[in-house]
């Protein structure tokens, strides 16, 4: 199978090398800067104009593996509430990237939850924005597209878990990449307040903590599953040394603070 751009134009650019110059503008950083060797990270999914800076701040302090796990949301109600696509490539204007077929093997064998489904991953941004990035910083990589639905705290456990065994198994590195914007279309002052209360939990590491803070605060995180499930991945792996990279708002582009989305990056070693 073939997944074509689906928000090719509107979230990024559709052509090469406007796209490429973008992308270098967003991990235009310190070249001093040492990258170091992580776990996980979590980084922003919005149009590259808001929130590709945070992005760019992330993919570039770390050591990028050739093997990746994209854990994304499923904004649209239709497909499994957990899909996995295991075999065939994503196209994006810079080329195509080539699922890993032995890893989405062995994740669909850890998690019972995940289901096959292209009809989840057609419209879905949160995973496909990601794909540019890398393919400017890491050219020759594979990845396994995870969409994560509405579904219940056990279940993102579930997820966790098994992405831990896999990860922990693996012969060669594989980079955990999560993907969340924070809270949505409240003030910019509201919601670098709530913002700050889920980034403190992901910095405590603490899935339980995360997931009862943002329903109890109603704080509008679209990937907290995504999110949850990582940390659960990362208790079992170890994960000691959470950082948060980055952090703004879409009013620090566009000026308006009357209905912002809150980004994140963050890296986990």
């Amino acid at each position: 199978m073939l997944r074509l751009p689906a928000v090719a134009g509107r979230f990024y650019p559709s052509h090469p090398a406007e796209l490429r110059a973008l992308i270098h503008k967003c991990t235009s950083t310190d070249p001093d800067l040492p990258r170091i060797p992580v776990r996980a990270c979590l980084v922003p999914h919005a149009g590259y104009v808001y929130s590709g800076h945070v992005a760019g701040a992330v993919l570039t302090r770390i050591t990028l593996p050739t093997k990746i796990v994209i854990l994304g949301v499923r904004h649209y109600p239709r497909g499994e509430p957990a899909a996995i696509l295991s075999s065939g490539a994503w196209r994006t204007p810079l080329g195509d990237v080539r699922i890993d077929e032995e890893l989405a093997e062995a994740l669909k064998k850890a998690c019972s939850l995940l289901r096959e489904d292209s009809l989840a991953h057609s419209a879905e941004h949160s995973l496909e924005v990601q794909l540019p990035f890398l393919q400017v910083l890491v050219p020759d990589f594979t990845f396994v597209p995870l969409a994560l639905g509405t579904v219940g705290f056990e279940h993102l456990v579930d997820v966790g878990e098994g992405l831990a065994r896999v990860l922990e198994t693996s012969k060669e590195d594989v980079l955990l990449l999560t993907t969340s914007d924070l809270n949505h279309y409240e003030d910019d002052a509201t919601t670098r307040i709530k913002d700050r209360k889920a980034v403190d939990r992901l910095l405590a590491q603490e899935p339980r903590g995360l997931y009862d803070t943002c329903r109890h605060e109603e704080i509008s995180m679209c990937g907290l599953g995504p999110a949850v499930a990582m940390l659960t991945a990362l208790h079992t792996l170890g994960a000691k040394k959470p950082e948060l990279v980055k952090y703004a708002t879409s009013a620090d582009v566009s000026g308006d603070r009357d209905a912002v989305v809150g980004y994140a990056g963050m890296i986990f070693s």
